[in-house]
């Protein structure tokens, strides 16, 4: 008989036909009532979430025959780590697979704000260029002091990809990496104030929400443009259309934001700021990667054996 695994909310249909080779899979939409959840699915020992979705305790507490929750994600700031521990349950997420795609886009949104690209586009898209309208000049990346909040794998990785144009490369983190070549900047203030470029790539939960404040970007200044590809929470979103608003920060490229898929109605008039949804690790070969390594913890948890990229 068949392992009973739970698909919440809207998974890939690659890493869905992986799990229904293996598993007996219950569709679970994130709408779901969890007070009245038909016995097949009550009974499901896996869970199987993107990080968006993640999961709460009380789908947990819904569940209590579930072992593992495979987080087709890096990051598990939507699950409730705390409470999985209490009930033993086992998470797992799907770090380092896509660290190069996400760099990759960080960069891209870098030079896209920086150099007006989405504008520049709609410009020539809608015919203004054809009937005389001059282009506005843009920014310039190279010689850029660029700094990144949160030198991870990921922000090491758009680091590197950096390091060869930038004039400066700094970072902010918790405490200092001894290995790394970049200058660090404790206070979070002065690091802004240093940076003609701000790009979020920490870790997202409680302790990062609104890190980057109001504070932050006036210190980042009126020349300065910010990037995130790490989760909308980590700025605070209202003080940065304001910042926007009034010139007090020069453009920004955002990938994630605070209440997704919804976006700032603001921001979506300002031709200095390009917008993505949620893009960053969503090229085909790290999807795959990703749902494999989804299916990678499943099967060894259900063997007995280590996880391959535990949470907990």
């Amino acid at each position: 008989m068949r392992i009973p695994v739970i698909a919440y909310g809207q998974l890939s249909p690659y890493l869905l036909a992986g799990l229904e080779q293996r598993f007996a899979v219950h569709a679970l939409p994130a709408s779901a009532d969890l007070t009245a959840l038909p016995p097949a699915v009550r009974h499901a020992r896996g869970l199987v979430s993107f990080g968006a979705l993640g999961a709460s305790a009380a789908i947990m507490d819904a569940l209590p025959q579930l072992e593992i929750i495979g987080l087709f994600s890096v990051g598990y700031d939507k699950v409730d780590i705390d409470h999985a521990r209490t009930r033993g349950i086992r998470v797992s997420n799907t770090p380092d697979v896509l660290t190069d795609d996400v760099a990759d886009l960080a960069v891209g949104l870098l030079y896209a704000t920086v150099r007006n690209i989405a504008a520049n586009d709609r410009l020539v898209r809608l015919g203004a260029w054809a009937t005389g309208k001059v282009p506005a000049l843009s920014g310039r990346v190279t010689g850029k002091r660029i700094g990144i909040l949160g030198l991870g794998r990921i922000g090491r990785a758009i680091a590197r990809r950096l390091e060869p144009v930038a004039g400066e490369i700094l970072y902010h983190n918790r405490r200092e990496a001894a290995d790394l070549p970049y200058r660090y900047v404790a206070d979070p203030i002065a690091f802004a104030r240093e940076s003609d470029v701000l790009i979020v790539a920490t870790s997202g939960g409680p302790e990062a929400a609104r890190l980057v404040d109001a504070a932050m970007l006036d210190a980042l200044g009126p020349d300065g443009v910010i990037v995130n590809i790490s989760r909308g929470s980590v700025i605070d979103e209202p003080a940065m259309v304001a910042a926007l608003e009034q010139g007090r920060i020069a453009g920004a490229g955002l990938d994630v934001f605070a209440e997704e898929p919804h976006v700032p109605s603001a921001l979506l008039a300002m031709d200095n700021v390009v917008l993505q949804p949620h893009q960053a690790s969503a090229t085909v070969e790290t999807r795959a990667a990703m749902a494999d390594l989804v299916l990678a913890n499943l099967d060894a948890h259900f063997a007995g054996q280590p996880l391959p990229t535990p949470v907990v």
